[in-house]
């Protein structure tokens, strides 16, 4: 029983809330209240956001060594296919700060009593399971392209990538197979997490709401996809440290876009 509450919510019932066709301006304008949360008090935010720039040092500095290095740029990419999950908290300080909440940076961390939390873990482990998968494909990638032997040095690696017609042909095919993955993670998560800490609906609905969102917005959601992608190569400008900013921007916006894209069941 309780797994299926996992799946379909607490009423056994897979819910379908409603979505609304939006425009690309509903999109920047998500993007514009997303910024307005961060500027309201954006000291909340130190100690949270500290998480991102060091888990990118982190990741850098693991896969800086010559066995890893061919996985150096996908480690770094994929750090992005887990950003839903890890923005939960600030989607949660965004849902407080709308309904005149106390928003201090340790609320938070009470997405952890979530009613929903089984379902968000759920689908947080669907993520890393795609994250896992698309190591393995990139190494594939690599081995296609350059065999077993692992290169050298940096130096090695970035002349083979970047001087090489087996190089360009690697970039290609993985940025091809890169773009697959983000496509699946932003279509099925773009509303997952922030319906889930607002309405306890399951992993099925949450999912089913995302995709649907995503179908009946193509174009928004293309062009949301497009700044996430674009924000998260500028917060890596210098050393990660622009993820403190951009990360907290992108999370609240997700709950804003969230907001516009479902919508409010009318309270009985």
């Amino acid at each position: 029983m309780t797994a299926f509450h996992v799946m379909a919510g607490p009423n056994a019932e897979v819910a379908h809330p409603v979505v609304r066709k939006i425009s690309v301006a509903d999109v920047w304008d998500a993007l514009a209240k997303g910024l307005d949360d961060f500027r309201e008090k954006p000291s909340h935010y130190v100690f949270l956001c500290l998480i991102y720039p060091i888990s990118g040092v982190v990741l850098m500095t693991w896969s800086s060594g010559a066995n890893l290095l061919p996985l150096m740029f996908p480690l770094m990419a994929g750090f992005a296919l887990l950003g839903p999950f890890f923005a939960l908290g600030l989607y949660e300080i965004s849902r407080r700060r709308e309904i005149g909440m106390d928003t201090s940076w340790q609320h938070a961390l009470r997405v952890r009593h979530s009613p929903a939390l089984p379902a968000i873990l759920t689908i947080g482990f669907m993520l890393v399971v795609l994250f896992i998968a698309w190591l393995l494909v990139a190494q594939g990638v690599y081995t296609h392209f350059f065999g077993e032997e692992a290169p050298r040095s940096l130096g090695t690696f970035l002349n083979q990538v970047l001087h090489t017609e087996a190089g360009w042909m690697m970039m290609i095919a993985g940025n091809a197979i890169g773009f697959c993955f983000a496509v699946v993670v932003l279509a099925t998560t773009v509303v997952a997490f922030p319906l889930l800490l607002d309405r306890d609906v399951g992993v099925v609905s949450a999912l089913d709401t995302s995709l649907r969102a995503t179908f009946t917005n193509p174009v928004p959601i293309a062009v949301w996809g497009l700044i996430v992608t674009a924000g998260l190569v500028i917060g890596t400008i210098p050393i990660f440290a622009g993820l403190a900013v951009i990360m907290p921007i992108l999370g609240h916006a997700t709950w804003h876009l969230y907001r516009k894209l479902v919508v409010v069941p009318l309270k009985r």
